[in-house]
């Protein structure tokens, strides 16, 4: 099943939204809440609470090495099958490093494993990689599909948000250091609210802020409710596995959600801002940032006076002209003071801000616009200031580090009402902030945090969320991990938990885990250990005929599934294995180089090694991805996405055999095997396997390897005789013959270009 898109509604569609009577909701319609679901929706495994079920007995005792799999061979006995026999040493080790860090061992590593006969060598290994600084990051990609990550804003402008890489810290940093789920889950819904005092805790709650937006759009009370629907659909796939936006026009055809369910769940966030100056920093290097701030204010507040009144006549001219074209309720929030607004008026003036005064400037310079509009003489002496200025600069303490997220725009939300057909201004009956009905037909108890501009709305949404009693979020969570582990959950829709999505084929086994992940303090590395280490995980991934006419799917793990890795994934391991990858972790997003002739907004990164970072630190522009990642099924990040497509297509062939960015991996491969295995073939086709298979090639395998070398060699000294280019590796040893050399290139090549390259099995 591929993930659904959005779709704009045909005619006969939107007029059932439009006419979806009001009154279908619970709010008036007269009905109790448990006379509003059907006998099948209050039914619903989902909905039910966990309970931990017994382990189940099996004939072949001998085979479970952790209750997974008792489990899953529980289901395999019923049907007659049997599991697969182990994979091999080095293939378990390939697969682990692939799921855990998003990198393939090299091959002391796998000598090293290889080597260990100890009982304990598997856990050990999986011990290893858990610990991993770069296991952060390859679960941070994961998340960041379901957040909808990106560094720009998306639609027409789609403008650069400098500073929301700060988020992408933020998930390597929990992730690396196991926190626990509830308390992810609620620093991202509240960290603000929670933990005031943490810059982290602010930043967690980007996660709301990575909403696409329009920089320039003048309708902001549209745009305003756009965001809403954004945040109230990803916040009920992700942490609830329920299709929320299937009630926003009316009430859910499948799931016992409410058109006024939406909107209670909504009006948690009604009252949020964009925070897009979030300072990073500890308290102690705030106060001292403040401190020194204020000698350079002092000491260059003369000249900052004259530059202000040489720019206030024309930024108040160009400030006129931007606010005319807002719509009257804009202009009216803007003009009233600011202790008379009403709390909506705040949240348009919030909104509209950072456009009217973009903060797009050093630390002493006004807007752009606002200088080059100046007359000459009044532009001359504002040069002349601004030289004066500068002449202060080593006493400006500099920028502290800034990150995004989203705050309460006062401790007062305004209003929210049922939408009819969803559309912005046909408003119904107001609701307040509440749970699904089906669970809590009452409003939300709100508590408002002391000293503090806020509401506290969503402090309570993240407590109910993240309460161990709550029926969702630990099988949501559980079954995301499996998923990412066996390319598929024990439900196969990771969002959708819901009626409509698909059936657990381990129901017992998702609640098993569900249990087990929040006795063990919501512990997401728990559940790799328990997963990694069960003999389930460590089946052989190949055919077999007779247990595919029982269950051609698959769905009850008789083997390990094959999966194709992520374009991200398929390029690291070609810079780790060309001896190209630069592993620096964190810092701001870098531009490797795109095709040429590409139009983009897309400046390559000078620097090679900045360049040949890991793929999790690729600049993602919503309107022009990174073309191999594209080309490899990168989602759209106008929305959150759960499961990957998968496909197979002609564009990922050529891309791997025709960019010039794969014939660079291939020239630092060559290059690398060229230093590591010396001139003698044999010895450089067994390093190739070994680097980029974790193997050891076969007698066929080296035999048809050396044939490709020797005649390629003749093939190639045919066009070096003829004045063709050759193509040498990145670094060779001086004696080297040109044509070997430009054999060994096309050889690599050929390796990176090869499934096994390009699977996890």
């Amino acid at each position: 099943m591929k993930r659904q898109k959005k779709v704009a509604l045909g005619p006969l569609a939107a007029l059932v939204c439009l006419l979806s009577p009001l009154a279908s909701s619970a709010a008036g319609s007269g009905k109790l809440p448990n006379e509003l679901f059907s006998p099948h929706q209050r039914k619903h495994w989902a909905f039910q609470k966990v309970q931990r079920p017994e382990v189940p007995e099996v004939r072949h005792s001998e085979w479970v090495r952790t209750p997974i799999d008792a489990f899953v061979l529980a289901k395999l006995e019923a049907e007659g099958l049997e599991p697969s026999p182990p994979a091999d040493r080095a293939t378990l080790l390939r697969r682990a490093c692939f799921d855990l860090i998003g990198l393939p061992p090299m091959p002391e590593d796998v000598d090293a494993f290889l080597a260990d006969q100890s009982s304990k060598a598997h856990e050990e290994m999986v011990d290893r990689l858990l610990v991993s600084l770069h296991y952060g990051e390859r679960w941070t990609r994961h998340w960041l599909d379901l957040a909808r990550y990106a560094d720009s804003e998306g639609f027409k402008s789609d403008q650069t948000r400098p500073n929301a890489w700060r988020y992408r810290e933020y998930l390597i940093r929990s992730f690396n250091s196991d926190k626990p789920y509830d308390r992810f889950v609620r620093e991202q819904i509240a960290g603000d609210e929670l933990w005031s005092n943490d810059p982290d805790a602010g930043l967690a709650t980007a996660f709301n802020r990575l909403y696409p937006d329009e920089h320039n759009a003048r309708n902001l009370v549209q745009r305003r409710q756009e965001i809403l629907h954004d945040i109230t659909s990803v916040v009920g796939g992700v942490f609830l596995g329920l299709t929320y936006e299937c009630a926003r026009c009316h009430d859910h055809k499948f799931d016992p959600l409410l058109q006024a369910d939406y909107y209670r769940l909504q009006a948690f966030f009604a009252n949020v801002r964009a925070r897009d100056d979030i300072v990073l920093a500890s308290r102690e290097s705030a106060d001292r940032h403040r401190r020194q701030l204020a000698v350079w204010e002092e000491q260059t507040a003369p000249i900052r006076q004259e530059m202000a009144a040489l720019e206030e006549p024309k930024r108040k001219e160009i400030l006129d002209e931007l606010i005319a074209r807002y719509p009257e309720a804009v202009q009216e929030a803007i003009v009233s003071p600011s202790e008379k607004r009403s709390p909506f008026q705040r949240l348009m003036v919030y909104k509209m801000q950072a456009f009217l005064d973009p903060a797009s400037y050093l630390y002493h310079a006004p807007t752009q616009a606002v200088v080059n509009q100046l007359k000459d003489e009044e532009k001359k002496r504002w040069k002349e200031l601004e030289a004066r200025l500068d002449k202060f600069s080593d006493l400006h303490p500099g920028e502290l580090p800034i990150g995004i997220g989203i705050a309460d725009a006062g401790r007062e939300a305004p209003q929210t009402f049922i939408l009819s057909g969803g559309v912005y201004d046909a408003t119904g009956e107001e609701v307040e902030p509440g749970f699904p009905t089906f669970f809590d037909p009452g409003p939300a108890k709100i508590v408002a945090p002391e000293g503090m501009e806020s509401t506290g709305r969503r402090t309570a949404l993240a407590n109910w969320i993240a309460d161990p009693d709550n029926p969702l979020t630990a099988r949501v969570m559980v079954n995301r991990v499996w998923h990412y582990h066996f390319g598929r959950g024990i439900v196969e829709t990771p969002s959708n938990l819901g009626l409509s999505g698909g059936l657990p084929s381990h129901p017992r086994l998702l609640d098993w885990l569900a249990t087990e992940f929040i006795r063990n303090n919501w512990s997401i590395k728990h559940l790799h250990r328990l997963i990694l280490n069960s003999n389930t995980y460590r089946q052989a991934s190949l055919h077999r005929e007779a247990a595919a006419r029982v269950d051609p799917e698959n769905q009850l793990l008789w083997r390990f599934p094959r999966k194709r890795l992520e374009g991200e994934i398929i390029r690291d391991a070609a810079l780790a294995v060309s001896g190209l990858l630069n592993p620096q972790m964190g810092g701001p997003s870098v531009f490797p180089p795109i095709p040429p002739g590409m139009k983009a907004n897309w400046e390559a990164t000078q620097d090679p090694a900045e360049r040949n970072r890991r793929s999790l630190y690729v600049f993602i522009r919503r309107n022009t991805r990174y073309p191999m990642f594209e080309t490899f099924d990168l989602p759209d990040t106008h929305e959150s996405c759960p499961r990957r497509d998968i496909t197979t297509s002609p564009l990922q062939a050529l891309t791997l055999l025709n960019s010039e960015v794969v014939l660079e991996w291939a020239r630092g491969f060559a290059g690398r095997l060229l230093f590591s295995a010396g001139l003698d073939p044999d010895a450089q086709v067994e390093t190739a396997y070994r680097l980029a298979y974790s193997r050891q090639p076969t007698s066929e395998e080296k035999e048809e390897a050396l044939d490709f070398l020797s005649r390629h060699r003749g093939v190639i000294a045919e066009h070096a005789a003829e004045g063709k280019t050759l193509v040498l590796p990145l670094m060779r040893p001086y004696n080297v013959d040109p044509v070997e050399a430009a054999a060994l290139v096309d050889f690599c090549h050929m390796i990176i270009n090869a499934n096994e390259f390009a699977y996890r099995n």
